[in-house]
């Protein structure tokens, strides 16, 4: 990245906005300027009605995120990090993480094209799908520096709790394949046809009924934990917006009309 490329790019894609850590001569690290280009990235699809679906990725072949820049926070003292869930100015000193301190009702894919490591790693755990490229690793080294990884407490949500353990306890990274096995990762691609996949998978989500998508998503975070009737309770609570819109009489016409239906939102 030369002195005039900004840190994080935001490009549009037909239906699709592709946020880039544009640092790859410093491991696409968590620097200041790194952090407010995230943010203000996710702030821009969250109020952009023309694109349906995000890609988080990183520029280069070798790291999507190596987490924080330690050329910043080596010499800080850490503090326990905001938890509001409104942003702050208080909480824009840490990394953006989706659910946790900013709120987008669209999905979010993270495009991993390499090591995906704390902070990176953070950031593509808070995505709601993953797409990997086959040499990508992911790993949680906190315990080897000593540092604190609550913002991993999910994780034993995505995968299984002893496998959560593993990582979290020996800070060993794992391989692509491995992150698929265990559900960290949705799939796993040659590095070349990485983007084509990522938005391959956008386009397909976005060219489904927004209401829908956007409530089933909602759905599923919500009904984490709950007992099988308490989730039922939940989802029909979630997904009443969808069986009554205009959109829910658009699809069986257009199915039957042989047709793309034209969605609404409403």
């Amino acid at each position: 990245m030369s002195a005039s490329e900004p840190a994080v790019v935001y490009e549009v894609r037909g239906a699709v906005a592709w946020l880039t850590i544009n640092r790859p001569g410093n491991r696409n690290a968590l620097s200041r300027e790194v952090r407010d280009g995230l943010w203000a990235g996710y702030r821009r699809f969250a109020a952009d009605k023309a694109v349906a679906v995000l890609v988080l990725t990183g520029a280069g072949d070798r790291v999507f995120c190596a987490g924080g820049d330690l050329n910043e926070v080596s010499g800080e003292r850490l503090q326990l990090p905001p938890t509001d869930f409104i942003p702050t100015p208080a909480s824009e000193l840490i990394n953006p993480s989706l659910g946790r301190n900013i709120a987008i009702d669209k999905p979010v894919i993270a495009a991993i094209n390499g090591a995906a490591y704390a902070g990176g790693f953070l950031l593509a755990q808070a995505c709601d799908l993953c797409v990997a490229a086959a040499h990508a690793r992911f790993a949680v080294p906190e315990v080897k520096v000593g540092r604190g990884c609550g913002w991993a407490a999910p994780l034993p949500w995505l995968i299984p709790p002893r496998v959560a353990l593993e990582l979290l306890l020996t800070g060993e990274p794992i391989g692509a394949d491995r992150a698929h096995e265990i559900g960290l990762v949705n799939s796993v691609v040659p590095a070349g046809e990485l983007t084509a996949a990522a938005q391959g998978l956008a386009e397909r989500i976005a060219a489904n009924a927004p209401i829908s998508v956007r409530r089933a998503r909602q759905m599923v975070y919500a009904t984490a934990g709950c007992s099988l009737e308490q989730a039922l309770e939940i989802g029909h609570m979630i997904c009443s917006e969808a069986y009554l819109s205009e959109d829910a009489q658009e699809g069986p016409k257009a199915f039957l009309e042989k047709r793309t239906p034209v969605w609404l939102g409403r």
